[in-house]
């Protein structure tokens, strides 16, 4: 069940959908995230575990959070070993001074860019895959 890895065919055949809600990210030292709580995401690092989860969902629990974001998954099944795809976003959202943090999971990239930035980053990733398909 391997992915899309030809670049030209990842840019011009991606669509991407905005999921509901805000996100977040926090890191609990020590402690665990309570059980009521589903994170997006979370990543075992040296220094702590990273989730990524409803601002809501933190904000109730009094968990401290940084970058207040929205989810744009990237609908085309995307190879994990796939050359330049998400540099490529980066690279384009960057020239619109935005951030973006990028999770790529087995199916699908995922990109979390500010909340409020999220109109923009649609409108970057139509423009970057109307660029692709043109000769």
């Amino acid at each position: 069940m391997t992915g899309e890895t030809n670049l030209k065919i990842l840019l011009t055949s991606m669509t991407a959908k905005l999921a509901e809600g805000t996100f977040v990210f926090a890191t609990l030292h020590g402690n665990s995230l309570p059980k009521n709580i589903k994170p997006k995401m979370m990543f075992h690092e040296t220094e702590g575990t990273t989730y990524i989860l409803r601002k809501e969902d933190a904000e109730a629990s009094g968990i401290s959070f940084e970058f207040p974001s929205r989810m744009i998954s990237l609908d085309i099944h995307s190879s994990l070993d796939a050359v330049g795809f998400i540099a490529i976003i980066a690279a384009e959202l960057a020239k619109e001074n935005m951030g973006v943090n990028p999770v790529s999971a087995f199916f699908h990239d995922h990109i979390f860019v500010p909340d409020g930035r999220e109109n923009d980053a649609l409108r970057v990733l139509v423009e970057i895959s109307t660029k692709a398909g043109q000769p």
